[in-house]
């Protein structure tokens, strides 16, 4: 008697990308990338822009309760047209590329935006967002990380200096033998079989636990891809983990990374590990993130 049957398993891919549109900060970033990454994977691009309601609109006393009213009004209606000013430099853009998007602006108060878009980003395959720059300060700025904590999915950090055309060539993985690498590396897998070539960047495995699982067996693991695999091993101090990463990926001429994400996320508050803050803020290429 057949107790069991087998199917055979679908290779993964990616079919829905959200896009986080900025409002105060540059768009062209995000938009060139993320219509690139559309087209190589024949993916539908779901862009959303956040309107962000003036928190510093105010009523002199012994005002009424329809004049504050109105007062809200106008800045929901200042914050739409925003995220619709937006959102039509995409739409010109993806229309151009001829690839399948559709466009939502949020409207909302920014301590409540972030918890409105994470919602959002849970129903796509990946996430595009633009990476923070250090010493400016917007509302747009926690939007990144919020996605990364709130997805449950993976990440893709947008440099704020990328320009042109994505193509993910040559990749490397971040590999520390921890879970959150390895849920990086099965989220990165559709892009992993788009590549020509793969390398495993890893710090002081020497001092990982023994049942950690190696850089070697990591390349191991790849070869299922078809890829060249290089394996690169260091050994730096904890002060330099990050800048060796980045060093190792421009003497690989790499087009992006793919590393785990460290941190929690507690009362809207969003605490990042060290090289994973580090990394945020001098990424020179685009970095696909797992939390």
């Amino acid at each position: 008697m057949r107790l069991f049957s087998f199917t055979r398993r679908r290779k993964a891919v990616i079919k829905t990308i959200m896009a986080h549109i900025p409002t105060e900060r540059p768009i062209r970033p995000i938009i060139d990338f993320s219509i690139s990454l559309a087209s190589t994977c024949k993916a539908s691009i779901d862009a959303i822009a956040i309107g962000y309601i003036s928190t510093s609109t105010y009523v002199i006393n012994g005002s009424s309760g329809a004049a504050m009213a109105a007062v809200f009004e106008i800045e929901q209606e200042k914050a739409n047209e925003r995220a619709v000013a937006a959102l039509t430099v995409f739409e010109t853009e993806a229309r151009h590329a001829s690839v399948s998007y559709q466009c939502r602006p949020i409207v909302d108060l920014p301590g409540e935006a972030a918890a409105s878009i994470g919602a959002a980003s849970r129903l796509h395959d990946l996430s595009v967002v633009l990476q923070t720059e250090a010493g400016k300060h917007t509302f747009d700025d926690p939007i990144s990380t919020a996605i990364l904590f709130q997805s449950g999915g993976p990440v893709l950090f947008v440099p704020y200096i990328f320009r042109g055309v994505f193509k993910p060539r040559r990749i490397g993985v971040c590999w520390d033998g921890s879970r959150s690498a390895a849920r990086a590396l099965r989220d990165a897998g559709p892009l992993l079989m788009q590549a020509d070539s793969l390398s495993v960047i890893s710090v002081n495995p020497d001092r990982w636990a023994p049942s950690d699982p190696s850089p070697e067996q990591v390349v191991k693991y790849l070869t299922r891809y078809d890829h060249p695999v290089r394996c690169i091993r260091s050994e730096e101090a904890r002060s330099n983990i990050q800048p060796s990463i980045l060093s190792r990926a421009t003497d690989e001429n790499l087009d992006m990374l793919i590393m785990g994400a460290y941190g929690h996320s507690r009362l809207q508050e969003h605490v990042l590990g060290g090289v994973t803050r580090e990394m945020l803020e001098t990424m020179t290429i685009p970095t696909l993130m797992s939390h």
